[in-house]
């Protein structure tokens, strides 16, 4: 069986002003306590996992991963390689972010079978990493992605965001030609969403955040998503493009049905058909495991109904869409015996299209993803 592993650090340098993740400034204790708390997590599920045969992914995200010294970073990753086998040609990403890494700490990743990179840039304009409060640099971005390939990753991808406070399009537009100045092989591109008890939500509440507006966004939105098709970027997932060959395998499994286990504090699990979440809270999650307890909570078992709901809502986020075969085979049931009219109803508005076995969205159904993804609500049981 085809399944991912999850690993979340949930430790910064710095919390960033739009973060709202499980994550935490940690002392050396701290971080040393949680390293030998996760390892003995991994190790207590391991014969499970590794009954199912060798996993095909492994994220390694947070927080900021790389906020751990090399030494406890590479005892999660030994200790993960120990208890779960992995296929020959797994996919293994390390989340980094610049300003917590070098030449030395990214060679020794490689050198532990780590196979990609993704690098937190956000943007390559000073002011708006100072202002977001990044703790790197433009030139720390570079530094970075320069290290990594001396280390010899070959897959290294980038994080971008737009509609931050005060950015217009001439800005997104700067950064992405930055960015394909040091030809990265994936780019995510992620619009600010303010979130409930984060800085920048006290600044909105207060007046003071300088967003842009809905109108400028969108515009930036735009253009993101035609320049990065053209720079030879394919989008496989809303926000989501990779060169040919670079698309990010285990994102790509969430969105498609694939199970994955959750290791680590607020790790989040599917399996055996459950959901579960772990223990969000880092000392709570290291006293549970010192007391030989599960962290895992499973959640309220999902209806039959929210299944469906469910199984649409991450299929559409992908350029593939909901594959037809795959629904039938998982509910005994053709898509269009239940959704039939909403797909009609969203082909009629220019969202969706059918081919091949697929629904899937447009480019405008990609851009008004929210519309097309309540439409796929069941009022009733189904």
């Amino acid at each position: 069986m085809a399944y991912g592993i999850y690993v979340h650090i949930p430790f910064c340098r710095k919390k960033c002003a739009y973060c709202d993740f499980p994550s935490q400034a940690g002392t050396k204790v701290q971080m040393a306590d949680y390293t030998a708390a996760l390892c003995q997590e991994m190790r207590e599920r391991g014969p499970e996992i590794a009954a199912y045969g060798p996993a095909a992914t492994a994220y390694i995200g947070g927080g900021t991963p790389t906020a751990l010294p090399i030494s406890l970073l590479s005892r999660v990753l030994l200790t993960l390689k120990a208890v779960v086998p992995f296929s020959p040609e797994a996919e293994v990403t390390v989340e980094v972010n610049p300003g917590t890494v070098d030449l030395e700490y990214l060679t020794a990743l490689h050198t532990l079978g780590v196979t990609r990179l993704s690098v937190g840039a956000q943007s390559f304009e000073e002011r708006f990493l100072a202002r977001i409060g990044r703790i790197h640099t433009v030139q720390g971005i570079r530094d970075t992605v320069r290290w990594a390939r001396a280390a010899g990753f070959t897959d290294v991808g980038l994080d971008l965001m737009y509609g931050l406070p005060g950015q217009t399009i001439e800005d997104v537009r700067r950064s992405v030609e930055t960015a394909m100045d040091l030809a990265p092989t994936h780019i995510s591109v992620y619009g600010l969403t303010v979130e409930e008890g984060t800085p920048f939500a006290a600044e909105e509440a207060a007046g003071t955040l300088d967003l842009p507006t809905e109108e400028e966004t969108e515009a930036m939105y735009d253009y993101l998503t035609d320049i990065l098709p053209r720079c030879g970027f394919v989008r496989y997932e809303i926000a989501n493009f990779a060169r040919p060959g670079f698309m990010s395998r285990h994102n790509f499994s969430y969105w498609t049905d694939v199970p994955y286990v959750g290791f680590g504090a607020a790790a989040h699990g599917y399996w055996d058909g459950r959901r579960t979440a772990n223990e969000p809270d880092a000392a709570r999650y290291i006293a549970v495991i010192k007391r030989g307890e599960s962290p895992a909570r499973e959640e309220e078992p999902p209806t039959r109904k929210h299944r469906m709901e469910e199984f649409c809502f991450l299929a559409l986020r992908t350029v593939r869409g909901i594959d037809r075969r795959q629904f039938a085979a998982a509910f005994g049931c053709s898509l269009e015996s239940i959704y039939s009219t909403v797909v009609q109803q969203l082909a009629a508005q220019g969202l969706v299209e059918t081919s091949e076995g697929y629904i899937r969205l447009t480019k405008r159904g990609m851009k008004f993803g929210n519309v097309a993804f309540r439409a796929f609500l069941l009022d009733e049981d189904v």
